[in-house]
């Protein structure tokens, strides 16, 4: 990788551990759709798979939560498994000619729903389906675009956690969402062993910035955070799902 290109790689890595730490998530988000811009979308997500695994697993474990929800959002979580699999047969995958297309469509809906505040009920009796149903949609966004965040993230907003076990149950659905992705990546032609040590170094700076992200979040609105963050997603979104059509 050249030095240039590895400058850009470490900066997106630290904006997007920057963001994790202020709003709790965004680290993929972030990282994909810059990524994309200059790498391919099979590089951008496979140089995504370490530093992600590590800032979600630290999310995931940093709380007394685990077990509860464990048990509550396995159907969501083997839904997300299954979706991913599946979506990397059936669908264009991440090496696809619409992939930038399908990043850009997942980015700006995710931003129009962080914009717009959606705040969608799911009754306790609803779980048992909307879970998996959940969990495989997302799954197979995941597979086309790298990117598991919808509907993934509205439906833990939407089943009545608290705070805390809402930023635990994000951690807990983004670390098996990277290993569906990472066991179907695993196969990929376009993957080499030059892409590990910039993922390494991903992991320094994103956690670095995912620290300097929590010790301003006491010091910032986090409206006015998520304002700016999801008015750039949406931007960004447009971009490349124009430059993927056109």
């Amino acid at each position: 990788m050249e030095l240039s290109i590895l400058a850009i790689v470490l900066a997106v890595f630290a904006l997007a551990g920057f963001a994790k730490g202020v709003i709790g998530l965004g680290l993929p988000t972030i990282s994909m759709g810059l990524l994309a811009v200059i790498l391919t979308p099979v590089e951008s997500a496979a140089l995504l798979i370490l530093p992600s695994l590590v800032t979600n697993a630290w999310q995931m474990l940093d709380g007394p939560h685990l077990k509860g929800l464990l048990r509550r959002l396995w159907a969501l979580n083997v839904g997300v498994c299954l979706g991913t699999w599946a979506g990397a047969v059936f669908l264009t995958g991440l090496g696809g000619p619409y992939g930038a297309s399908a990043l850009g469509i997942a980015l700006m809906v995710y931003a129009v729903s962080g914009l717009a505040a959606l705040r969608p009920a799911v009754p306790a009796s609803a779980e048992r389906w909307v879970g998996p149903l959940a969990g495989a949609i997302t799954g197979a966004i995941t597979a086309a675009t790298g990117v598991f965040v919808i509907p993934a993230v509205p439906y833990l907003q939407a089943i009545g956690l608290t705070k805390d076990e809402l930023v635990q149950a994000l951690g807990l659905s983004f670390t098996v969402s990277t290993l569906a992705l990472a066991a179907t990546l695993a196969g990929s032609t376009g993957l080499g062993p030059g892409l590990a040590w910039p993922s390494a170094a991903g992991v320094v700076v994103a956690l670095a910035g995912m620290r300097l992200g929590q010790a301003v979040r006491a010091g910032l609105a986090p409206a006015t955070f998520r304002l700016w963050f999801f008015s750039g997603l949406l931007a960004l979104g447009a971009y490349l799902a124009a430059r993927g059509l056109i």
